[in-house]
């Protein structure tokens, strides 16, 4: 085994390496941008050295400054983690040119699945089902326009050097196909620098299938099973889980067995995941499924697998890298039940998934589950890398057993100031269709604005009332609530939520979940965080009840246009004015139908957050 180990990554696989080469006794060397020298990796590490400023083509893209720290370290072995510089064949090369081990794919490997039609034609050859289509050289328009009509309607024309939806066209209709392949090939030239393209099968309920494969240098390959990361948004996934559901034993044996295939054609090593995209209109049969991609390094999802089979990912590379055996045949390698993992973002579903950057001023993580995470409270999220915050990860001994689990674990999830999706993935847990495993990789689209909890609900109005009217003086002259001399007293109450005004009920029947922070008070409920308050005095102009039209500025930035004047007639969504911050552009609609009233913003002003910026009156009042 490797005395010392270099992880040329950050965060939360940074985190995750060091663990395991502690255990095996591995002295840890971490590097780090400017960004990230505050990090949990940075600490945990035996040693930590700076690479450079926070942009990643200065730091951990950098091949000669990682190269020079793992000299200067006298690092035995370089563990790559998962992006960056993991499937850079060049790399690799690089660090084994330099006496240093590769824990990683062997660079022939990762040129030979780097491209998609070279990786098809070469699985073709190996015997492993590909979609069908078109993968040949000629790229002429009629040769493409002959072989889409030949593949059958609706096609996928799709970037032979593409990746995360980039170079990518749906086409329904013989007289498109030209439009979109053009389109195509200007995308595919602008992002990889190589137009060429392929032609696929257009898949109408597909499901995305994985295989864990991987294989030491001793000519043993294995598998550990599937997972199923169909619920993606964008191309991105979202939670992925493990065993792959609807999937009978002689689908998964064929889907395994071609996983382990494609693997021995490419004389592989280490950890890598074979990818499939699965027919699902008529359920999961072998005939189809069919190869997609391969990545030739560890995934971002591992941890179900290991959920599953109990064994150590980081472990295996380490011990494959080493040149020893892989720890387990394929004849000892079993499941245990049923494992999901949520990535949590910094992100606001409920505003276009934006990203939000700042520091984690509050940040509480389940307790029950499995927790990879990058940050603890007080850390910052920048807008320099990617914008996770936690990988959650939750096992049952079945599939309803561990989503009741993960959706209980997201539900408790808190995050302040910054905005995370932990609400989106709780309701994704609960959700009928997800629950019965209805799904492809277009469930998100389909469920997305439903899923959002755009506005708050009823309970959670009530929620915000009973907190805000804990411990207020029963005094009738100053009380939050309505007094009355006869009859009972009216126990509503206004509040703000999240810069918008509500009627809500004080009810001792809630237990709020509220946290104060400063000079804010968050109300978190099922995975959301609600910034809660009582309206000043310039907010209760009119009494409109819940959604008064009362807009106030989601957040601190710059108006940089107003498209209404006061007295203007409007439509619920019409455009009220645009506030520019974190250099996104936040636009202002109109709740509902109605006039606009008090318009107390105008161009080139700053605004805070939850300020009140225009009010619109309902037509009926």
């Amino acid at each position: 085994m490797m005395e010392s180990l270099l992880i040329a990554n950050r965060g939360e696989i940074a985190r995750r390496i060091i663990r395991t080469a502690k255990m095996l006794g591995i002295r840890t060397i971490a590097v780090y941008s400017e960004a990230d020298a505050g990090l949990p990796f940075v600490r945990e590490a035996d040693e930590a050295i700076a690479i450079g400023p926070a942009p990643a083509r200065e730091s951990y893209l950098s091949e000669a400054r990682i190269l020079q720290a793992a000299r200067k370290t006298g690092a035995a072995a370089i563990h790559p983690g998962y992006g960056f510089l993991s499937e850079n064949a060049e790399f690799a090369e690089a660090v084994e040119k330099a006496g240093i081990i590769w824990v990683g794919a062997p660079p022939a490997a990762i040129r030979a699945m780097g491209l998609k039609d070279a990786a098809k034609e070469l699985m073709q050859a190996a015997g492993v089902p590909v979609t069908p289509g078109y993968l040949g050289p000629d790229q002429s328009e009629e040769r493409l326009t002959a072989e889409a009509e030949a593949t059958g309607y609706p096609v996928l024309i799709k970037a032979v050097a593409g990746g995360g939806g980039k170079g990518m066209r749906r086409v329904d209709r013989a007289q498109d196909f030209a439009e979109h392949l053009a389109a195509c090939r200007r995308e595919a030239a602008a992002s990889f620098g190589d137009d060429r393209v392929l032609i696929e099968r257009y898949i109408s309920n597909p499901r995305h299938i994985e295989v864990q494969v991987f294989a030491d240098k001793h000519g043993n390959c294995v598998h550990l099973f599937e997972r199923d990361c169909s619920l993606q948004r964008r191309h991105q996934k979202v939670i992925e889980e493990a065993p792959a559901p609807g999937l009978d034993a002689a689908t998964r044996a064929a889907i395994c067995h071609a996983a382990v295939k494609a693997a021995r054609a490419v004389n592989y090593v280490g950890a890598g995941t074979i990818e499939f995209i699965a027919d699902a209109s008529a359920g999961l049969h072998p005939d189809r499924i069919w190869f997609m991609e391969m990545n030739t390094r560890l995934q971002v999802e591992h941890p179900v697998t290991e959920t599953i089979t109990g064994e150590d990912l980081v472990l295996w590379q380490l011990k494959v890298a080493a040149g020893e055996p892989l720890p387990k045949m394929q004849n000892e390698i079993v499941r245990n039940g049923w494992a999901f993992e949520a990535r949590l973002y910094a992100e606001n579903p409920a505003a276009g998934y934006l990203p939000s950057t700042g520091r984690l001023e509050h940040l509480k993580l389940p307790q029950r589950v499995r927790v990879d995470s990058g940050v603890e409270q007080g850390d910052e999220i920048t807008a320099f890398y990617d914008p996770m915050i936690a990988k959650i990860i939750a096992h049952g001994p079945n599939r309803e057993a561990a989503l009741s689990k993960l959706a209980a674990a997201c539900a408790g999830i808190e995050v302040w100031p910054v905005r995370s999706n932990a609400g989106l993935l709780a309701r994704i847990a609960v959700e009928p269709d997800f629950r019965a495993a209805r799904i492809d990789t277009g469930f998100l689209d389909r469920h997305g604005e439903s899923l959002a909890a755009k506005e708050p609900d009823e309970t959670v109005i009530d929620r915000a009332a009973t907190a805000l009217s804990m411990g207020a003086d029963d005094d009738p002259w100053s009380a939050l609530r309505g007094f009355r001399i006869a009859g009972p007293n009216d126990n509503r109450m206004r509040v703000r939520i999240d810069g918008h005004l509500y009627w809500g009920r004080a009810r001792p029947d809630l237990e709020p979940n509220a946290v104060e922070m400063d000079e804010t008070t968050v109300l978190f409920d099922a995975g959301n965080a609600w910034p809660i308050g009582l309206p000043a005095a310039s907010e209760v102009e009119a009494n409109h009840g819940p959604g008064d039209g009362a807009i106030l500025s989601p957040m601190p930035g710059l108006v940089i246009s107003v498209d209404v004047a006061e007295g203007d007639r409007v439509a619920k969504g019409d455009r009220l004015l645009t506030v520019e911050a974190m250099k996104m552009e936040h636009t202002l609609r109109a709740p509902f139908d109605g006039t606009v009233g008090k318009l107390q913003a105008s161009t080139g002003i700053r605004v805070s957050e939850n300020q009140l910026v225009v009010t619109v009156v309902k037509e009926e009042d």
